[in-house]
C-alpha cells in the first residue's frame, strides 16, 4: 500500500509548504513529490522522489530519463512517468521563450534557440527552425531521428515544413549524442545540398548548427571556408 502525502505532518507536506512559502522554498525532492502525488508500499511520495533523484543522479539526470526507464521503477508506472517527462518538456519549451523570438542573425542565435529542445536527447535528431522574412523564429519542427548524413537528410520534407509554416528562411540543427560537436563531412555536404535547394524554391538557408550538450559548431557548406 502506497503512502500518500496527506499522511505526512502538515508542516512537512510539499503542497502546503509551496502555498505558504512559494515554490523556491521546496527542494528538488519535494517538487518531484508533488508530481508523483503518492508513493509506494512503505514509502511516501517524498521518499520515492528522493529515491528517483538518487537513481538518476539528480534533476539533470532525471530530465534525460526515457519514459520506459521511469515506468519500470517500483512505485512509478506509466502515469507518473508520463507526468515527469511532460513536466521537463514544458520547462524546456518555457526556456525557449515567446514567439516572435529575436531574429536568428548568427550561428550562436540558432544554437541558443534550439538547445532547450535537445535537452536530454540520446539519439541524433534533426530540427528545422522556421523563420519569417526578418529571420524571426516562427516554429521549431523535428523532421528526422537517427543517423543524419547526406542520404538521410530529408531535403524535400525540410523545405515543405518551411513552406507549410509560411516560412521565408530557415536554419537546421542536429545533435551529436557522442558529445563531440565537430561537423562531419556529411554534415557540411548536407548544408551545401540544402542551401542550393532552398535557393531553388525562393527560401533563405540561414545556417546549420551541430549541438553536443552545451557546446556547438557550425556545419558550414563545403564551398564556404570554416570560420
Amino acid at each position: 500500500m502506497s503512502v500518500p502525502i496527506t499522511d505526512l505532518p502538515v508542516t512537512q507536506r510539499p503542497r502546503e509548504r509551496l502555498y505558504a512559502l512559494g515554490p523556491q522554498a521546496l527542494n528538488d525532492g519535494e517538487l518531484l513529490a508533488l508530481l508523483l502525488g503518492q508513493g509506494r508500499r512503505g514509502a511516501s511520495a517524498v521518499e520515492l522522489a528522493f529515491t528517483l533523484l538518487a537513481e538518476f543522479g539528480g534533476v539533470t539526470g532525471l530530465s534525460s530519463a526515457r519514459p520506459e526507464e521511469l515506468a519500470r521503477l517500483g512505485g512509478v508506472g506509466t502515469a507518473k512517468a508520463a507526468a515527469i517527462i511532460a513536466a521537463f518538456q514544458l520547462a524546456a519549451r518555457a526556456r525557449l521563450g515567446p514567439v516572435p523570438a529575436p531574429p536568428l542573425l548568427r550561428a550562436e542565435d540558432v544554437a541558443l534557440a534550439a538547445a532547450p529542445l535537445f535537452a536530454g536527447a540520446r539519439v541524433e535528431r534533426l530540427l528545422v527552425l522556421v523563420c519569417d522574412s526578418r529571420n524571426r523564429l516562427r516554429r521549431s519542427v523535428f523532421v528526422a531521428e537517427g543517423a543524419i548524413d547526406e542520404v538521410a537528410v530529408p531535403v524535400r520534407e525540410i523545405l515543405n515544413t518551411v513552406l507549410r509554416n509560411d516560412g521565408r528562411a530557415f536554419a537546421l540543427v542536429h545533435n551529436h549524442p557522442s558529445g563531440d560537436p565537430s561537423p562531419s563531412l556529411d554534415d557540411r555536404r548536407a548544408s551545401s545540398v540544402l542551401a542550393a535547394a532552398a535557393h531553388t524554391v525562393g527560401l533563405r538557408f540561414l545556417d546549420h548548427v551541430v549541438l553536443a550538450g552545451e557546446d556547438w559548431r557550425r556545419a558550414a557548406p563545403l564551398e564556404e571556408p570554416d570560420r
